[in-house]
């Protein structure tokens, strides 16, 4: 038993008719918004930038479905960037910004409040600044009176969640240029290529079970789910995953990231939801029909998001420790009755091992919106709480 209608998912008009926004036609435009976004960044200018341009530091100003775009130049310039980043998503601009440093601000429709109130601070402190938004937006604006490089939108997209490899490819290029990270065009161009294959597996006329993305909104059906990565990449893609599940399908979901948040996860096994729900009775009813009846509440599932990179030979004692942390948790999952789904990378580059996970994500959380009879871009919640705080 499944709240999910399985039929609708397998139905492609159905699929359309409840897609008023297209957000799946969006998605499938992944592979393309890569490839347009670096052609508009280096006709912005961005081709010219090198090495000797190279900031004190970067800020990333996102939120919401762009915040993503943070979290992604955080995660590639940690370990080797020489430079320090950080992300905001609104608030003060921080007082050691100045003319020495990069402020990037991102945001699809430019109108963003957080990101705009940054960018326009640090032109006024006379720091470079980098915006990627609409062409006729206001932070455009800001950006071209500051004198800032501006990257337009390449790929119309209804939402900031379905126009994310619109918004980060440009960033990426230009911390590329910058030396900040290492992300050439070789690994967009594999990053790109996932997309399509992706978009080609998960297309609404693929049946469920061959359909990964379906086959995954299934198993986050009438579950808890607890979506966990079992590093910093996969954690960021855990991340993203959790903030669409609840922001497109509606289906509240925590995250973690493996080392540090496996005592987070397991903890919830001594909980309610474990053993399908039974623990709230105090014990399981061995009268109770599980599918008339259903369960007294919604049992634990568990999405263990793997980057491909901790399985190969010759990886880390760290990614070893992790890789057996991972297993632990799993079986642990097991031992409650919850549900556990292993989700693995594909690609040889950071950057595409990501978007094979973020794009499986995407899917599964929109098929599961359509499954569940909800808009996966329009929420009439969202714009009452627009209105009552403009």
């Amino acid at each position: 038993m499944t709240w999910i209608d399985e039929t609708r998912l397998d139905d492609v008009d159905a699929l359309e008719q409840a897609d008023s926004r297209g957000a799946l036609r969006a998605l499938a435009s992944g592979g393309a918004q890569v490839r347009r976004a670096m052609v508009a960044t280096d006709e912005a200018g961005v081709e010219r930038w090198s090495r000797a341009d190279r900031p004190r530091s970067v800020l990333v100003a996102a939120l919401g479905g762009s915040g993503l775009v943070g979290n992604v130049l955080d995660l590639l310039a940690d370990a080797h960037s020489p430079v320090p980043v950080t992300t905001r998503s609104g608030g003060a601009l921080p007082g050691w910004v100045g003319p020495l440093d990069l402020v990037v601000a991102v945001s699809q429709s430019g109108r963003a409040a957080g990101p705009l109130r940054l960018a326009t601070e640090a032109a006024r402190r006379g720091a470079s600044l980098l915006t990627v938004a609409a062409a006729d937006s206001p932070l455009a604006a800001v950006s071209r009176q500051a004198r800032g490089t501006q990257v337009d939108i390449a790929v119309p997209s209804p939402s900031s969640r379905t126009a994310l490899w619109s918004l980060l490819v440009p960033v990426l290029r230009a911390a590329d240029r910058l030396g900040v990270v290492d992300v050439p065009t070789a690994a967009l161009d594999e990053a790109a290529d996932i997309l399509d294959a992706r978009a080609e597996e998960c297309r609404p006329s693929s049946e469920s079970f061959v359909n990964p993305g379906k086959d995954l909104a299934l198993a986050l059906s009438d579950t808890v789910p607890l979506i966990l990565g079992d590093g910093p990449l996969a954690g960021v893609a855990a991340r993203r995953m959790a903030a669409m599940a609840a922001r497109t399908a509606r289906i509240p979901a925590t995250h973690g990231t493996l080392p540090d948040d496996a005592a987070t996860i397991v903890a919830c096994f001594d909980g309610p939801h474990a053993d399908g729900g039974a623990r709230a009775l105090g014990g399981r009813d061995l009268f109770a029909d599980p599918f008339l009846d259903g369960p007294a509440t919604l049992p634990l599932s568990l999405v263990l998001i793997r980057d491909a990179a901790s399985a190969a030979p010759g990886h880390s004692p760290g990614e070893a420790g992790r890789e057996h942390l991972a297993e632990a948790v799993a079986e642990a999952a097991r031992s409650v009755g919850a549900r556990v789904r292993e989700v693995r990378a594909e690609g040889r580059s950071a950057v595409a091992r990501l978007a094979s996970l973020v794009a499986l994500g995407d899917y599964a959380t929109t098929y599961a919106a359509l499954g569940l009879g909800v808009d996966p871009v329009v929420s009439a919640h969202v714009a009452d709480l627009r209105d009552r705080t403009s």
